[in-house]
């Protein structure tokens, strides 16, 4: 975005204003992201998912990796429920392969 440079003719005060809605707007949404990632009304995994997006890091994979105790202090889940999600995430449920559709009757004259 290109909102953080002046518009033509706009005077210094109302672009400093302008950028300062703009970091107030964005420390606002951080601030409502972080109470999100850690509100009981999201299930874990939006939970977690959220914590990744803020933090621009993926749950490892690893079952000892000491990010994982972070992540459960940032989100309020407990150390079980990340590595279920971690789990979930290793081995997602199998979806069964389509049923292809049985190919119509052949019409009168057609073969």
């Amino acid at each position: 975005m290109h909102d953080t440079l002046p518009f033509a003719g706009e005077p210094n005060a109302d672009f400093r204003a302008r950028i300062a809605r703009r970091h107030a707007e964005a420390a606002e949404t951080r601030q409502r992201e972080l109470l999100e990632q850690a509100s009981t009304v999201n299930s874990p995994d939006l939970r977690i998912r959220i914590w990744e997006r803020l933090h621009e890091v993926t749950l490892p994979r690893d079952a000892g990796h000491r990010l994982l105790d972070v992540i459960a202090a940032q989100t309020g889940l407990t150390m079980a429920q990340v590595k279920a999600e971690q789990h979930n995430r290793a081995n997602p449920p199998l979806t069964p392969a389509p049923v292809a559709a049985p190919d119509p009757p052949a019409g009168p004259g057609k073969s």
